[in-house]
């Protein structure tokens, strides 16, 4: 009786963590951080530095393919129902061979600083989900060699605009990435600098600075765009937590599923000219950026009330001639 009791557990055990995957580089073995799986529906979620992910079929009962992609990288379609514990991704050469590196230089340089718009009001926040990724253009303020040095996020800590007595504890790890300006004033290609990770806790403060200096960013003459995208909260310890990302709510025209909300709140503001925030779902196979502006949607509340931009700021390095 202890036998089936046993083996029943350790079945029971291998149905929940035996759907745990890892995503590798086909030459050398390495794990491929952070790639994006995609359900093919608008839903998706994250491998984790270490490249796992879990996949439980439980959760998904509905998904019948997963599309694996990562910077560099050749996107994977594969049936879930078959899905190996090692994936394997193949070098894109196409992508590599834009990568370069930036030669820096002990120069000479001044500072600009573009503030950051912060503010408290939970209704004029953007609701940060795994699925959307946001991106704000920034010219390039000065003729010469521009760097960024340091990119200001605003956040709100709360969810709501209650103030509790018990502080609610999170920490989130979000990806930034940079994209160039196309001719239609749209994000277009990926800029060839590596991805940020970055985490976010309820320790920081309102105006969180990320200090990106070492990651040698400079800007094209047209000006770039900055993204930010979560990837999911973290435990303790930092890493990457695997839950899932979305719910499911019966309704009269059946099942919809609800993407799950992250802290912290991203505030959006009407004290910045124009249209200057995109955002796009990154789940889905055209990822086709939009502008957040009154095309976006009629009944977006932020748009509504004119808070068209997210508040990011940034601090340049503008250097002199050598």
């Amino acid at each position: 009786m202890k036998t089936i009791v046993l083996l029943t557990f350790l079945c029971l055990a291998s149905s929940v963590w035996g759907q745990r995957h890892t995503i590798l580089d086909q030459e050398d073995n390495t794990p491929i951080s952070y790639a994006t799986i995609s359900f093919g529906n608008g839903n998706g979620l994250f491998a984790d530095e270490d490249g796992k992910f879990l996949f439980y079929q439980k959760w998904y009962s509905d998904i019948d393919s997963l599309y694996i992609s990562a910077l560099g990288y050749k996107e994977k379609a594969l049936a879930t129902q078959k899905l190996p514990k090692t994936i394997l991704l193949e070098k894109d050469v196409s992508e590599l061979k834009e990568v370069f590196l930036v030669s820096e230089k002990k120069r000479k340089y001044k500072t600009k600083k573009i503030s950051s718009e912060i503010h408290d009001d939970y209704f004029k926040c953007w609701l940060p989900t795994v699925e959307s990724e946001i991106s704000v253009y920034f010219p390039k303020p000065y003729e010469k060699d521009t760097k960024i040095a340091t990119v200001y996020l605003p956040v709100k800590m709360e969810e709501s605009n209650r103030r509790s007595g018990q502080k609610q504890r999170f920490s989130t790890l979000f990806k930034m990435q940079f994209y160039s300006k196309g001719k239609d004033g749209y994000p277009d290609k990926r800029l060839p600098y590596e991805n940020i990770i970055f985490e976010i806790t309820d320790e920081d403060k309102a105006n969180f600075e990320l200090d990106i200096e070492e990651y040698g960013v400079y800007m094209p003459k047209e000006g770039l765009f900055i993204s930010i995208q979560v990837l999911g909260y973290t435990d303790k310890n930092g890493k990457l937590e695997q839950t899932k990302k979305y719910s499911e709510i019966e309704t009269r025209k059946g099942i919809v599923k609800v993407p799950t909300t992250f802290r912290p709140l991203l505030p959006f503001t009407d004290k910045q000219e124009g249209y200057q925030t995109y955002t796009r779902r990154i789940f889905f196979k055209n990822r086709t950026w939009q502008r957040f502006d009154p095309n976006y949607s009629k009944n977006n509340n932020l748009l509504k009330i004119g808070h068209t931009n997210y508040g990011m700021g940034v601090k340049y390095y503008l250097y002199e001639e050598d």
